[in-house]
């Protein structure tokens, strides 16, 4: 791809997206930023590439945004969440930096057509972008390819399509979701992530398919994804090829994770739930497999759990073979959103609680094996939706009777992710909905959930010793904060600084309610200062200090002389 050499220059600024079936944030790439490279290739224009991000540190991008003939802004969050890795940009962000350009005809795509709010809890609204020549509707790539072309035949734009309007009176172009045309974009767009911040350690979400089967339904009150419909899905070979191209630039992490419902690959449906192809699946995963022999990571996101819980032989037949190809720490998110049958009805959602119980079961039986390192290949990560309509005070307590069953029963969960409905103007729940009513519940449930079970919880997951390898320091300080790339990788605190960038296994000591301590490994005991000492495991002062003056040690036998036996003794280096 060319990157700038090209006689019309695009920038593509890079906001961030978040949709119930796509992320975007750093570490990961999304689909969209790369579909708009390839269009942008393949209508003469070089391509340049920044985040968010990289702007608000380094102001000096913005003349060099100026001086290219096009800017593609792509943003947008229909899921409200926190981010490590970066703020996604907001509509008053998005209208400055417009407003600050002259040169450059300026086009926005993304989720952000739909609305945008602050936080969950709110309902999104829709924002004047009069400052844009046009919003990218409909399938962002498509949308923006019939503008360039346009644009390229009509630089002065007299002969500009005659959109549609919206409340902005801005121009839309609404594009046409076309696999063939995603597949070639794909290719040819691939190369941006070189220009990506978090470079060579990016994630590359891949899409499998577009829109929902529950769309027959009517779709889930608060959800985003039936608005584009039935689902269509791409073609292995489509797939597999984008994948190459990806692998050939450098990529190494991949997540199949703009779809809803993996399982549902290749699929049909009836009355809004799938039956799983099995045979697809696995020919998807090894042509993966094949396409990027140096990948580090194949992970996932969305699985259905109607679907596990209506055909529970083909999805469990489909779930060992993801176990089988993809790489340990996997996530199948499942959409519980509420324990509560009242509340299940009255949002149409897609399962009731003893449907997703099925499903972690199922999942775990699958999954829950664990890597050389100790860490499970997959396992199911559960996502609540407050605010619903239907929901009393009563619903909370369902949600954590049920929380309680997978303790008690020994199941596991990756992750527990409760966010508050951020209703969208065309979703049952923007006029259905009962923001601001259990305000207090909604507070004394997170702080039960996190006390209560995602504590525990993750003691079972990731026991003392455990292994998380190959984690990127991200804070550097007293405590230093990295994380694995993949699907809702745990947070890692290191009591120590480590330079941001730092890359290493670590081996877990200690639990928070969302995090674990952890130590490099190997662990250099006898360099080591005497403050980080103290803070290994049954040290303490005393032990500590013991341990520090009367080094140095020339192995394990000698440590634990005066250490006493300790679970993370195989994990020291002894070297000076």
């Amino acid at each position: 791809m060319d990157k700038g050499n090209a006689s019309k220059n695009a920038f593509i600024l890079d906001g961030y997206v978040d949709e119930p079936a796509c992320l975007g944030v750093p570490p990961y790439i999304s689909p969209y930023v790369r579909y708009c490279a390839g269009v942008c290739a393949e209508n003469g224009y070089g391509v340049k590439y920044a985040t968010i991000d990289m702007l608000r540190k380094d102001p000096a991008i913005l003349p060099g945004i100026e001086r290219c003939d096009l800017l593609i802004f792509i943003a947008g969050v229909t899921v409200p969440g926190k981010y490590l890795g970066g703020t996604p940009a907001d509509s008053g962000e998005i209208n400055r930096i417009a407003s600050s350009l002259k040169r450059p005809r300026k086009v926005l795509g993304g989720p952000i057509v739909f609305g945008s709010a602050t936080e969950g809890g709110m309902k999104a609204e829709s924002d004047d972008y009069s400052l844009y020549d046009c919003l990218l509707g409909g399938e962002i790539a498509d949308a923006l390819n019939r503008y360039l072309k346009t644009y390229l035949e009509d630089p002065d734009g007299a002969n500009a399509p005659n959109a549609s309007k919206d409340a902005t009176e801005g121009r839309i172009i609404r594009g046409t979701l076309e696999y063939g045309n995603i597949d070639r974009w794909s290719v040819l767009g691939s190369g941006i992530i070189k220009l990506h911040p978090s470079y060579p350690h990016v994630i590359c979400e891949l899409e499998t398919a577009r829109g929902c089967s529950r769309a027959e339904v009517g779709g889930c009150a608060f959800c985003t994804e039936f608005l584009y419909g039935m689902p269509r899905y791409r073609t292995q070979d489509g797939i597999t090829a984008e994948v190459a191209a990806l692998h050939n630039a450098g990529a190494r992490y991949f997540r199949l994770g703009r779809q809803p419902d993996l399982l549902a690959y290749g699929a049909s449906s009836h009355m809004g739930v799938a039956k799983p192809c099995p045979e697809k699946i696995e020919a998807l995963f090894a042509g993966i497999r094949a396409s990027a022999p140096e990948l580090k990571v194949l992970h996932i996101d969305n699985i259905n759990p109607c679907t596990i819980a209506a055909y529970p032989d083909e999805s469990r037949a489909a779930l060992e073979t993801i176990a089988a190809y993809n790489t340990a720490g996997d996530t199948a998110a499942l959409g519980l959103e509420s324990a509560d049958p009242a509340v299940v009805e009255a949002n149409n959602l897609k399962a009731y609680a003893d449907d997703v119980y099925t499903a972690v079961k199922i999942i775990n039986g699958a999954g829950a094996a664990r890597d050389k390192n100790g860490v499970p290949k997959l396992l199911p990560g559960l996502n609540f939706v407050t605010n619903l309509a239907g929901e009393t005070e009563e619903t909370y307590d369902l949600n954590e009777k049920f929380l309680r069953r997978i303790l008690d029963d020994g199941l596991m969960t990756r992750r527990i992710n409760i966010r508050q409905v951020m209703p969208f103007e065309g979703t049952k729940a923007y006029g259905n909905n009962t923001i601001g009513l259990h305000a207090k519940r909604f507070k004394q449930f997170k702080e039960t959930v996190r006390e209560k079970f995602d504590l525990p919880m993750l003691r079972r997951v990731l026991p003392q010793g455990t292994i998380l390898s190959d984690a990127v320091v991200e804070v550097s300080g007293n405590i230093s904060f990295a994380r694995q790339l993949g699907s809702y990788p745990i947070l890692i605190g290191i009591p120590y600084e480590l330079p941001v960038g730092t890359v290493g296994d670590f081996f877990v000591t200690d639990w928070g309610y969302r995090s674990v301590t952890a130590f490099q490994k190997p662990f250099r005991i006898n360099t080591a200062g005497h403050a980080v000492i103290k803070k290994l495991p049954n040290m303490g002062k005393k032990t500590g200090t013991n341990v520090f003056v009367k080094r140095p040690y020339k192995n394990a036998a000698e440590f634990e002389k005066v250490a006493g036996t300790q679970f993370y003794t195989e994990f020291l280096d002894f070297s000076r």
